[in-house]
């Protein structure tokens, strides 16, 4: 019997996906369960329009992310710390700062995005890479100086 996934299931296939499967496991389990639907016209016809709302919907999050990366690419974050004489500081500049300075300047990015290799615990410049979006990322500086 011919059935349209409408959840994963394991060792079956993903969302979306039109399956050939057993009679008895789409009868007793996948249709029963609510995890698929017979394969009719009017099923397959409902799961194209929604892999295209899908796509066309992912195409929209892929464009906004490379505008949030020409935005950012380039762009200097100024951050004051508090400092010893030796210019350590005392803990240390986290994402959630850098993104709290992006945001003075207009620009939303979350926290999570930033990708920093270890804590900036010296006063100096630092370049910083956002990952927006999974084959999106942008460079940019991060100056710490004290206050």
């Amino acid at each position: 019997m011919k059935v349209v996934l409408l959840s994963d299931v394991k060792g079956t296939g993903k969302k979306g996906e039109v399956k050939e499967v057993a009679d008895g496991f789409a009868n007793n389990f996948l249709l029963k369960k609510g995890l698929a639907k017979v394969a009719n016209n009017s099923a397959l016809s409902e799961n194209k329009i929604q892999k295209d709302a899908n796509a066309f919907h992912k195409q929209q999050e892929l464009l906004k992310a490379k505008e949030l990366a020409k935005q950012i690419e380039g762009k200097i974050v100024n951050l004051n710390i508090k400092c010893g004489e030796n210019g350590k500081t005392f803990g240390s500049v986290t994402s959630k700062e850098i993104s709290e300075g992006l945001q003075q300047m207009g620009i939303e990015l979350e926290k999570k995005k930033i990708e920093l290799k270890e804590p900036i615990k010296n006063i100096g410049k630092y370049s910083v890479i956002a990952r927006i979006y999974p084959e999106v990322s942008a460079k940019f500086i991060v100056v710490v100086d004290r206050i």
